[in-house]
Parts: structure tokens; C-alpha cells; sequence
């Protein structure tokens, strides 16, 4: 049992009279101890639910961030030979159940073009257990899954894209899955892994997908705290920065250099002539069959969904000068065969 803590424990979890938030330093710690299993079982269990209900602070957050940045992996990307910062697509762990996904496409197109993309995560996961990233891309020919650090940073320098796989890259992370399942409720490690950019330096471009509001401004200021000032925040589908068809687009833009800093962007796909409707998740077989069709330059249901999201962020990464323009070049990407040939190239 560690004492230490006992006590951050005892602080957050004195009721809403006496409890007190960590400070940035003690959060810090405190994942610390989780990450190299000082904390008990029974601790930990009890750290995650507390948070869950109190809910994190931009302060307590950045410190967690602060040790994964200590103890995790860190890709270099400082002397990258591209002319974009790297984007990080922040997505739910557990992955989707309701609503198809096409990060996968949109990583692959923004790659394409010479924009760098780093993703990270697992296998399914709880609270959810949906269809994750990592079994889409081996569904597509690229299993992230075996390849080592050093060969996922080979992957990014080559071709512009890789992952972060958490049971190999980041085990004392992994280790804390588990837990989800036991308490129920995804813990603050949920919003925190939404944020983290598994890189060298914070001179990239974060894209993190939530659901509810409140969550945003959590985003925002926490990002600040760690010196992460170009970023992107998506109401997205399930939590994802998967752009919605079905409602309008709730987007936030945080540039720095520019004036304002922070911006709000409303987008509707029908004012694009793409369409109203969501795709629905049927099964993984469908949908990558779905992603083949679109790879190979056919309509599908898919296929405005994808041009919808590639599209948004081509324009989002500065590759395209405005939407219009994007939405057109992310079609042609697609029906040229660029998007394919790119996925040849990454699955040798």
C-alpha cells in the first residue's frame, strides 16, 4: 500500500464539504503510483471512481498528462522531413458500436498529402468493447500491433503515418484497462488518453472528440496548461473526431498566432451537397468492405461521409485554402486511386 496515496485519496474523496482538489504536482504523482503499481488494486479502483464522480480539474488532468509525457512513449518528430505539423487524433479507447468510423480514411488521405498523423490506442476495450482503430487498420492489411516502438517511428518518418499501440508501447498504461471494467464507468484516464500526444514535443496539432460539453472547455484549458496551443475539439460521432452528418458539426478551432486565438465552427453537410444521414455500424465485415469500395473510387453510403471528414481536415491542417476546394480534392484523392496506392504502400 502506498501512504502517499492514502492521503491523495483521503483529499479528493472527503465529500463535497471537505474535499479539495489535487494539486497539478500531486496528480501527477498520483498516476505515477498507478502507473507503476505503488498503488493497490483497492486504491487505485477507489482513485478512479472518486475522480468519476468529482470529475477532474484542467490542473489535475495536465498532471496526468504531465507523467504519461514522463513515463510513456515519445515519437520524434522534430526533424520529420514533411511540410505539416503532425496531427494526433485524440478517439475514444472503446472504440464504436451505433455509427461507422472513417478515421482510418481520413488518416490515410491526410497522409497522402504529406500530412503526418499519429493515432494511438488499443484492442476492444471497456466500458463499450467497440470496434477499435487497431482492428480496422488489420482489417485493411496494416497491423500496427506488432510492431515495436522503433519500428513505429520508422513507420511515421517513411510514410507519414503510425500508432501508438498501448500494450506494447505504453504497458503500464494497459494495465490500468482493466479497471474500466470493474468500476463500470469510463475514469478520468478516458478524457485524459483524448488529449495525449505520444510525441517529442508539443509543437503538433491535437483533434480530440467528446460528447458532452462540459468536456470542451476540460480540453481547452488543459491543453494550455501544457503549452499545446493548435488544436481542434469535435462533438463527433460516439466522442470521435469523426465529423456528423445527421446534426450539425459543433467544432472548435484553437490557432495560435491568430486573432482570436479560439474560434467556433458550425457545419452542416448538407450545405456541401453531401449527405443528412449517419452511416450505421452493421458489423466490421461490412464496413470494411465499405472502406474498400470507397478506396476504390466507388459510391457507396460511405463515401460522402468520408469526403465530408477528409475534407473538413484537409482544410483544418492548411493543405486546401477553404471547405469547397477540400471536399472536391478529398473526392478526386479517393477516386484516383491516391488513397489506395497510399495504403499499398504503408501494408508492405
Amino acid at each position: 500500500m502506498s501512504n502517499t496515496f492514502r492521503e491523495y485519496l483521503k483529499k479528493i474523496g472527503s465529500g463535497v464539504h471537505t474535499g479539495r482538489d489535487l494539486t497539478r504536482s500531486e496528480s501527477a504523482d498520483a498516476m505515477k503510483l498507478m502507473l507503476l503499481a505503488e498503488a493497490t488494486p483497492a486504491q487505485i479502483g477507489a482513485f478512479l471512481m472518486v475522480h468519476r464522480i468529482k470529475r477532474p480539474t484542467p490542473e489535475e488532468l495536465a498532471g496526468m498528462l504531465d507523467t504519461y509525457a514522463e513515463l510513456g512513449p515519445k515519437l520524434a518528430i522534430d526533424r520529420l522531413a514533411f511540410d505539416y505539423p503532425v496531427t494526433v487524433l485524440g478517439t475514444p479507447y472503446d472504440g464504436r458500436s451505433r455509427t461507422a468510423p472513417v478515421t482510418t480514411l481520413t488518416t490515410l488521405i491526410l497522409a497522402t498529402v504529406g500530412v503526418p498523423v499519429v493515432l494511438h490506442g488499443g484492442q476492444a476495450m471497456p466500458t463499450k468493447y467497440g470496434v477499435p482503430l487497431i482492428t480496422l487498420w488489420q482489417g485493411l492489411g496494416v497491423d500496427f500491433s506488432r510492431l515495436s516502438l522503433e519500428e513505429s517511428q520508422t513507420m511515421l518518418e517513411k510514410t507519414g503515418l503510425t500508432f501508438v499501440y498501448l500494450p506494447n508501447h505504453f504497458p503500464e498504461a494497459h494495465h490500468l484497462v482493466p479497471y474500466r471494467e470493474q468500476i463500470g464507468k469510463r475514469p478520468p484516464l478516458a478524457t485524459l488518453e483524448l488529449m495525449w500526444a505520444p510525441c517529442s514535443s508539443s509543437d503538433v496539432h491535437i483533434v480530440s472528440g467528446f460528447v458532452h460539453p462540459p468536456t470542451e472547455n476540460l480540453f481547452r484549458e488543459t491543453l494550455k496548461l501544457r503549452n499545446f496551443h493548435y488544436f481542434t475539439t469535435v462533438k463527433g460521432l460516439e466522442g470521435s473526431c469523426d465529423l456528423p452528418q445527421s446534426r450539425t458539426a459543433i467544432i472548435g478551432i484553437n490557432q495560435p498566432k491568430h486573432d482570436p486565438e479560439w474560434q467556433r465552427l458550425h457545419l452542416h453537410s448538407q450545405d456541401y451537397n453531401l449527405s443528412s444521414k449517419d452511416v450505421p455500424l452493421e458489423s466490421t465485415e461490412q464496413l470494411l468492405k465499405q472502406m474498400q469500395q470507397v478506396l476504390h473510387g466507388e459510391d457507396n453510403p460511405l463515401m460522402p461521409l468520408a469526403i465530408y471528414n477528409s475534407g473538413f481536415y484537409l482544410w483544418r491542417c492548411g493543405v486546401c485554402d477553404n471547405l469547397n476546394v477540400a471536399f472536391d480534392q478529398a473526392k478526386t484523392l479517393l477516386t484516383s486511386g491516391r488513397v489506395k496506392q497510399k495504403l499499398q504502400d504503408i501494408s508492405k
